[in-house]
């Protein structure tokens, strides 16, 4: 009789948890995939290196932007398709402080709790043709000044103090994205494999500085 009764709010609890993912998983069916640039859509410290991966994992249950003190946490709604719900990070409006509340909370393995130097949210990139130290049109350094890895992760070129140079360890957070003073953004965030100086002329991205919304 026990086991009678075992199994049947096993079943019963089955059916609850499936009926409470019913409207998660309909939302990544109906939603549209719009693509977006992906420096504005960098993912969160610790997420599985696979996109894929990650949007299986995921559970979209919020958790990670109700702890983040910044509120840098966004999620995907119409522009998601598959990864509706899912959390990403745009730099441009708000970057991550990296500390590490995202990670601690997450209930599933879509986030793993990993030191702060060894998280890899992609690299920062400089376009040197557009950057203001690098075309001689004035004085900056906001990123380097903002940075919370230090000369590890971006320091000013050898011999010049204030041109910029992203270095090994930059981890992707995106704080110097958010402090750029120029309005083109010449400072992005990008996939490791693409390098830390941008290989193209001005203009990733024509933003003026009172419109970076989406």
């Amino acid at each position: 009789m026990k086991r009678r009764g075992f199994m049947k709010s096993l079943t019963m609890g089955a059916g609850i948890l499936s009926f409470g993912l019913l409207p998660f998983l309909m939302g990544r069916l109906i939603h549209p995939d719009i693509k977006a640039h992906e420096s504005n859509r960098i993912p969160l410290p610790g997420a599985l290196k696979s996109a894929d991966d990650f949007a299986r994992a995921c559970i979209g249950c919020g958790l990670c932007g109700e702890v983040c003190p910044p509120r840098c946490i966004q999620f995907h709604k119409h522009d998601g398709g598959f990864l509706a719900d899912t959390p990403y990070i745009d730099p441009v409006q708000k970057s991550c402080i990296l500390c590490g509340l995202c990670m601690e909370v997450c209930p599933t393995n879509a986030l793993t709790v990993t030191p702060i130097r060894e998280v890899s949210m992609g690299t920062a990139q400089i376009d040197r043709v557009a950057c203001y130290p690098w075309v001689d049109a004035g004085i900056c350094g906001a990123c380097v000044s903002i940075c919370p890895l230090g000369e590890k992760a971006i320091d000013f070129e050898f011999g010049n103090f204030y041109r910029p140079v992203v270095k090994e360890g930059c981890v992707g957070c995106g704080q110097c994205v958010e402090v750029c003073p120029e309005p083109s953004l010449p400072i992005n965030i990008v996939p490791l494999a693409r390098g830390r100086v941008a290989q193209h002329g001005i203009g990733v991205r024509k933003v003026e500085r009172g419109q970076r919304g989406f």
